[in-house]
């Protein structure tokens, strides 16, 4: 059984800085950058930023609604953004860079005009927030995915230290990418990928245990792999559509944490849970309690 997922578009301005700060959001669970609502089948960044295209830089939003209301979300987005400008954020001009809510389910619209309407009341210039629904989104060139991950240092016209994430603050900087921002390690490269030692393997996040060594079989592809959970209860499953391609992830129950993804491709076509090292903490058989 997949979990429910809800799925939201953001435009505010260069959508590297609007994907960093919105992946960051507890119960977000994917974000891909590209372009939106234009007329251009085939959108390049060279192309879109000509303006001729009219798309605008988007961000797409997967989130998990039993962890985080579209509401919330959508105030996050409001303190990033300058709600009254037309065609510019930052230092950013051109119809690329407007603002937009693009929404996928008609139940949405309802929350997203009255979120706006409620924000109207307050304000005394117009709002000039684009709401419609998505007709269109074509994911961006990979460099742009997670680029300020790739780039710390790069341009980015929103504050990310508006978001309090000291609940993390245990987590060393690719323990919080895995397991927060759903990135992924490299192949070979985790502290247990060839790691057999018995005892369990718990959340870096929550210490929720979820696997057990008894369950890990070296498949040799690079991370490590799991016939099953320590129980079914333990993990959750999402459809992941990033990349371009179809797979199914694996969360933490608890605290929702990225922990990587689940194939069918083990001996004889079991599955293998395929886990990041750094969403792992092991514990010996000789200290579990």
């Amino acid at each position: 059984m997949f979990a429910n997922q809800k799925v939201i578009y953001l435009a505010g301005g260069c959508f590297w800085g609007v994907e960093a700060f919105i992946s960051r959001l507890k119960g977000v669970n994917q974000t891909e950058v590209g372009y939106a609502n234009g007329r251009d089948l085939a959108p390049t960044y060279e192309k879109v930023c000509s303006g001729k295209t009219g798309h605008a830089e988007t961000v797409k939003v997967t989130y998990n609604p039993k962890i985080i209301t579209l509401e919330e979300i959508l105030e996050n987005y409001y303190k990033i953004i300058d709600p009254f400008s037309e065609n510019r954020q930052g230092n950013d001009i051109g119809t690329q860079y407007r603002t937009g809510i693009y929404w996928q389910e008609n139940p949405q619209k309802n929350i997203i005009l009255k979120f706006i309407k409620d924000k109207q009341k307050l304000e005394s210039n117009r709002i000039s927030i684009e709401l419609s629904p998505i007709n269109c989104f074509y994911a961006a060139e990979e460099y742009h995915q997670k680029y300020l991950e790739k780039n710390p240092q790069g341009y980015c016209h929103v504050d990310l230290n508006l978001i309090n994430n000291e609940e993390f603050n245990h987590l060393t900087k690719e323990e919080y990418e895995i397991t927060q921002l759903s990135m992924t390690e490299a192949p070979f490269s985790g502290k247990y990928t060839n790691f057999f030692e018995d005892g369990v393997y718990v959340d870096v996040v929550s210490g929720e245990v979820l696997f057990s060594s008894q369950d890990k079989f070296d498949s040799g592809c690079g991370w490590p792999s799991f016939s099953k959970p320590i129980n079914k209860e333990a993990v959750i499953k999402n459809r992941d559509y990033s990349h371009g391609t179809t797979r199914i992830e694996i969360r933490s129950a608890k605290s929702n944490s990225h922990l990587g993804h689940l194939f069918y491709d083990g001996p004889g076509g079991s599955p293998r849970y395929c886990i990041n090292s750094s969403a792992l903490r092991f514990i010996p058989k000789d200290e579990i309690e």
